[in-house]
């Protein structure tokens, strides 16, 4: 009987050990990013696009799998950025800040008519994330779209049925004209550049421009659906609702919640939420709302901030919009601070003073013709070298090896460190991305204090008030904090945590780093000016 039960637990680790493979994979991914001609709201422009779509491939994968993303910069339109970086949006990137994507504080971009291949071990982490340029403000004109994770033993896999490509949900701002254009006017003190019309799924219209088809999604009544929701926007938030159903948000910005029912939601730049709904209204169409809010819309006449619509079609219904008003707004309206993480909840250090608290206080300024946005009345520059170079190559360690307009912070490892993020946002929700980490919003726009169970994201919107996140130096490397307007980002809204720099170089959590990576900046540097 011994040799049998051994036998048995032979056979059961060999199971677990095949799982395990069939769980885990390379999945390998090509973007040809080229300058293709697309017309999400019935107007054809030439953009930056990958693989000639609009949003660009989504990618999915498992939560153990290795991403290999081979990028083809095939880049000619002298109106727009030719060389290329791409940011992995909320990836956690541990040993692998090489492939976080932000020119010149994680690498230099890739040149015109040459490749690099991203490869990053996603070591569990899974959930809604997206990608996006991150080389000026070039995602402005199209290089983004939807990067799912899935986790085969999510804890909230019975609340829903279906959860596959037809359930991502993207939500954009699009232009019209070519972004370094608009964002040379905006830098000399002018207001941010204004979007011509909202996308749902790459689908929009705008003032005078032809009756698109709307985005339809699909359902079938009985079923229970995960929809993912991403902010795929440069400026625009959205507040996203469903009519005649109720949304149960179970995730945020990659991050596993305690089931939460809305009838609906804000969504500032770069943020995601899982939502499920349950399929149990009469069969019938009904409108999914994606008004716009951003400063200044009147500004562009063909924006219409309202007339952003798709169609919740169910199997049997007419094949046809809705017939009731489009534009309702939600009741029962998500309050960041109701959120509260599910797995392991509470902000590291508790309710006791952080090891180290950093008070960020941002605001803006025009000064001799160009228009900055500050924090701590520094506006931030990038480096001629990438600060992932300057760590790992040239021995960069303390705050004084930095310039004063790289804005760089060093981190200790492992200690709990507190941002208080305040100032004058002109009006402006300014949703802040920390890249490399999740954190704990211990205090959120409205609502009291919480060290208990607080929400824990990536990406937070900062108004007039006080917002105070924590998280833990625990992942070695260069990581970004900016506004993520894309627009305040180019004028300077930002600092970077150069985190536990001997660790960057040596031991356990050292980063991995490819000669591939490494030639890129030589090959970048050779380039004229124009095709940077």
């Amino acid at each position: 009987m011994s040799r049998l039960l051994g036998l048995s637990r032979t056979l059961a680790l060999l199971l677990i050990s095949s799982l395990g493979l069939v769980l885990s994979a390379d999945v390998d991914v090509t973007f040809n990013v080229a300058n293709t001609v697309v017309a999400p709201d019935g107007f054809s422009r030439t953009g930056v696009i990958v693989n000639g779509a609009f949003p660009g491939t989504l990618i999915q994968a498992n939560k153990d799998d290795v991403l290999h993303i081979a990028v083809n910069d095939q880049l000619t339109d002298p109106s727009m950025r030719r060389s290329i970086s791409i940011h992995w949006h909320g990836l956690f990137q541990m040993r692998t800040a090489s492939e976080d994507g932000p020119a010149m504080v994680n690498q230099c971009p890739i040149s015109p008519g040459h490749s690099y291949t991203y490869d990053i071990p996603l070591n569990g982490q899974s959930g809604t994330f997206w990608y996006h340029s991150h080389l000026s403000s070039q995602y402005v004109d199209g290089l983004r779209g939807a990067l799912v994770v899935y986790d085969p033993v999510d804890p909230h896999l019975s609340l829903y049925d279906i959860d596959d490509a037809t359930t991502v949900i993207t939500l954009a701002d699009w232009y019209h004209n070519a972004a370094p254009g608009m964002e040379e006017i905006f830098l000399q003190g002018n207001d941010e550049p204004i979007p011509d019309s909202g996308l749902i799924n790459g689908i929009g219209r705008y003032n005078g421009g032809p009756q698109v088809v709307r985005a339809r999604v699909n359902v079938i009544a009985g079923k229970r659906y995960r929809f993912r929701v991403i902010n795929i926007s440069a400026y625009a938030a959205f507040r996203f609702s469903i009519e005649g159903h109720a949304l149960t948000i179970i995730e945020v910005d990659g991050i596993s919640h305690v089931a939460h029912t809305v009838d609906g939601f804000d969504i500032y730049v770069a943020q995601r939420y899982s939502v499920v709904l349950n399929a149990n209204q009469p069969v019938g169409n009904y409108w999914i709302r994606g008004p716009m809010t951003l400063q200044h819309s009147s500004d562009n006449p063909n924006l219409d901030t309202n007339n952003v619509y798709a169609v919740l079609h169910y199997s049997g219904a007419p094949n046809a919009e809705p017939t009731t008003q489009a534009d309702m707004g939600p009741q029962n309206l998500l309050q960041e601070y109701q959120l509260a993480a599910l797995v392991n909840p509470g902000a590291p250090g508790g309710n006791a003073p952080a090891d180290r608290s950093i008070d960020l206080n941002f605001g803006m300024d025009v000064t001799n013709g160009r228009l900055m946005w500050e924090i701590n009345d520094i506006s931030y520059l990038p480096p001629d070298l990438p600060t992932l170079l300057n760590i790992i190559a040239n021995g960069y360690s303390t705050e004084s090896n930095f310039t004063t307009t790289e804005h760089t912070f060093v981190l200790n490892p492992n200690e709990v460190i507190e941002l208080v993020i305040h100032g004058s946002p002109n009006g402006h929700i300014h949703p802040f991305h920390l890249h490399g980490h999740a954190f704990d919003v211990v205090q959120s726009m409205q609502g009291p204090p919480n060290y208990v169970n607080p929400p824990r994201r990536d990406v937070v919107g900062v108004s007039g008030s006080t917002v105070i996140i924590r998280f833990k130096s625990d992942n070695p490397g260069p990581w970004f904090l900016h506004c993520h307007i894309d627009w305040h980002l180019e004028a300077g809204l930002a600092v970077v945590f150069a985190e536990a720099p001997n660790d960057q170089r040596s031991g356990p959590k050292s980063q991995i780093i490819k000669q591939s990576w490494l030639d890129l900046c030589p090959i970048y540097k050779a380039l004229p000016a124009d095709q940077q």
